[in-house]
């Protein structure tokens, strides 16, 4: 129901922009949002943008960096990377779930992850 893309190979201090479309009536009513995974680790909370109210929560790490946004009437959703970074580098999954800014943060309120797409930032 949710595939992420936009992914790639660039250099540090470049942009992408990552898209994630999703099935009819995916986005009603979801706190849609990006998390990211790296072999061996868990995968991380990035961004996400509440469903009641469009409030948006970043990661420290992406703060300043990347923007959330997304078109609710063609269900996609967006994050702008610029000033990429290697640690950057990982699997982006974008999700769907049940949450408010006080709590979106927390990957167990996410009940759709889409296939992911790979970022990779050279230095």
């Amino acid at each position: 129901q949710l595939q992420a893309s936009g992914g790639g190979l660039v250099q540090a201090g470049d942009s992408l922009r990552l898209s994630c479309t999703a099935s009819i009536g995916t986005f009603s009513g979801y706190t849609m949002g990006w998390f990211r995974q790296v072999p061996g680790s868990e995968r991380d909370f990035v961004s996400a943008v509440a469903s009641q109210d469009d409030r948006t929560r970043y990661a420290d790490s992406v703060k300043g960096r990347f923007t959330i946004s997304k078109d609710s009437a063609q269900d996609t959703l967006y994050l702008e990377m610029n000033s990429l970074k290697p640690e950057d580098t990982a699997v982006y999954y974008c999700a769907a779930g049940q949450a408010h800014y006080g709590t979106m943060h927390n990957i167990g309120n996410y009940i759709y992850f889409g296939l992911g797409t790979q970022v990779t930032v050279s230095s």
